[in-house]
């Protein structure tokens, strides 16, 4: 056996004893508490208005009206803290206001192995990497298309062409629109079922329309949102005093310095792409000038790009050895007794 492999195995051994140790002690339980939705509806049958009934708006109401109005509620589980969970442990009997969540918590432990599966690329390219990849890959586009199907399909088409069923099964809280106006929005169900006929084996052709309108859209949008953020508001930004004064006119210099260095920059900086003139003499010094002025932004832009990289980094570290191993407890929500095990 060679001595890499040797190596490699009793760091899994060592690790796997560990995981099973922390798993022993409760590392990584996730705990849950029981909350209490009450909804009542305050308006008529034809024009219903549900609000919540232990909000702001209720406590505004004659208690006679709420008390009779019709009523509808659910109950919902809400992450709690470990704190929340030892405090209501030695509560009454049956109480499950706060308890540990099995799914939650195999939810975690699973985050956390494929995380490590993950890091297992930094050793190399391995099979345990490449199906944790695809899980990650898989579930995040699983996870974004159900995430636009309850907040752009639900709310958006279905609660606009058939208000009544929808506040009836999936928005109790929707106020239905009244008139002919809603059925323009078959148009995008028209549209949509139309980009889904790339699946059928024949016409695939037709998906090319909506497609085409929904990149042309998109686009349009997203010139005028660049030409506003990108280009109006750099001109803006660009407009500067070099003579700075206060309220009562006294000259500030070292923001009368800033303001002309930044001038001086970006003139030298456009002065670089200007291939009008040669890069001679004066305009070629101004030229050279903004050259270092642009990799020093570069450079700025890519150092912010790698420190949001390693923010990631430490967010992952963090859930592996707070979240998951209990290793540390930088948010203070465990004793110190219990991150030692006892």
């Amino acid at each position: 056996m060679k001595r890499e492999t040797l190596v490699w195995t009793i760091l899994m051994v060592l690790g796997g004893a560990g995981l099973i140790f922390s798993a022993a002690r409760g590392s990584g339980s996730q705990f849950v508490k029981r909350v209490e939705h009450s909804y009542a509806n305050v308006g008529t049958s034809e024009a219903p208005r549900w609000i919540d009934a232990t909000g702001e708006e209720a406590l505004d109401l004659d208690p006679a009206i709420l008390e009779s109005a019709e009523k509808t509620g659910w109950t919902s589980w809400k992450r709690a803290s470990w704190r929340e969970h030892e405090s209501h442990k030695n509560g009454a009997p049956g109480d499950t206001t706060v308890r540990r969540s099995t799914a939650r918590t195999a939810g975690l432990w699973f985050a956390g192995l494929l995380t490590l599966a993950i890091f297992s690329f930094l050793y190399r390219e391995n099979p345990i990497y490449r199906v944790a990849e695809s899980i990650v890959v898989g579930v995040t586009a699983g996870y974004w298309m159900v995430v636009a199907f309850w907040d752009t399909l639900v709310p958006r088409l279905f609660a606009n062409l058939m208000p009544a069923a929808a506040q009836a099964t999936v928005l109790p809280g929707f106020s239905p629109a009244h008139g002919a106006g809603r059925w323009k929005y078959l148009i995008p169900l028209a549209l949509g079922v139309m980009l889904l006929w790339r699946l059928a084996p024949r016409g695939g052709w037709i998906a090319r329309w909506p497609t085409a309108m929904v990149v042309g859209v998109f686009c349009g949008l997203r010139m005028i949102t660049f030409i506003q953020a990108d280009f109006l508001e750099q001109v803006r930004a660009s407009i500067v005093p070099i003579w700075v004064t206060d309220t009562s006119g006294r000259f500030l210099f070292w923001p009368s310095l800033q303001n002309l260095a930044f001038l001086v920059s970006l003139l030298c900086a456009l002065t670089y792409f200007f291939f009008s003139v040669e890069h001679r003499g004066a305009v070629g010094r101004a030229a050279r000038l903004g050259t270092w002025v642009l990799m020093i932004t570069f450079g700025a832009a890519f150092g912010y790009t790698v420190m949001g990289r390693i923010t990631l980094l430490a967010q992952r570290i963090e859930f592996i050895f707070d979240d998951w191993l209990w290793i540390v407890d930088s948010a203070g929500r465990r004793t110190i007794e219990t991150m030692l095990g006892g």
